[in-house]
């Protein structure tokens, strides 16, 4: 069977949550730990492996065996332990302050449980006087990479940028949880690490503030776009 009411993204946010819920930010978490935990009414363990296998190919989670070996994939017999990485919190924190992520209505009380110590512990569900989410502030270049991704990804789906997004609005969608020098540094950062190219291309309705928000490459080049390598 399919997961229930959901697509991909959120069953991942559901698995990052229960992953970290349980601790696996300090100790390895048995995958049939994990699986149990987010399994609702008829679900099965197994129709959670393609998601697992997506976070443990980005990422987010660290796979080992018993005696700590790292795996590269899901075992399909044998016991399979799980770490959450610093990757996997960032994007378990994008995906939280994501306004179209929602639970279900039969949730238990697992899941409230869960994200009560999230924000209890400064997690991104905190609410503020809006009534909006608050992210947290962003204090390492591994967080902003993974915090990138998720928002280049987003952007890309959302919006069907054929995987050209404009640079201009993953600085506005991470917002003030890095400073402008900042997201300035580890942007160009990520380029030199392969992670993104940067594209000149032509800005639809350019406006100074859009071209402001793009980047400018050490060699003086302004730069529109974002192209996942």
């Amino acid at each position: 069977m399919t997961i229930q009411n959901l697509d991909d993204r959120y069953a991942q946010t559901r698995l990052l949550l229960a992953l970290w819920y349980l601790g696996g930010l300090e100790k390895s978490v048995k995958k049939s730990e994990l699986t149990e935990w987010v399994k609702r009414g008829k679900e099965k363990a197994g129709d959670y492996t393609t998601y697992l296998e997506t976070l443990v190919g980005q990422g987010s989670i660290a796979l080992t065996d018993l005696q700590g070996n790292s795996l590269e994939k899901i075992p399909q017999k044998g016991t399979a332990m799980m770490l959450l990485t610093a990757s996997g919190k960032a994007a378990l924190g994008v995906g939280l302050a994501d306004a179209g992520f929602q639970f279900a209505t039969n949730v238990g009380c697992k899941v409230p449980n869960a994200l009560l110590k999230w924000i209890r512990e400064g997690g991104s569900g905190v609410v503020g006087g809006t009534g909006e989410a608050i992210a947290p502030k962003i204090s390492t270049y591994e967080e902003f990479k993974a915090v990138a991704l998720e928002v280049y990804d987003q952007l890309n789906r959302d919006y069907n940028y054929d995987k050209l997004v404009p640079i201009y609005k993953i600085r506005r969608a991470i917002g003030d949880r890095v400073t402008r020098s900042q997201f300035d540094e580890w942007l160009l950062e990520a380029q030199a690490n392969e992670v993104f190219q940067f594209i000149t291309g032509g800005v639809a309705d350019l406006t100074p503030d859009k071209e402001k928000d793009s980047i400018t490459t050490e060699l003086g080049g302004l730069r529109y776009y974002a192209k996942l390598l």
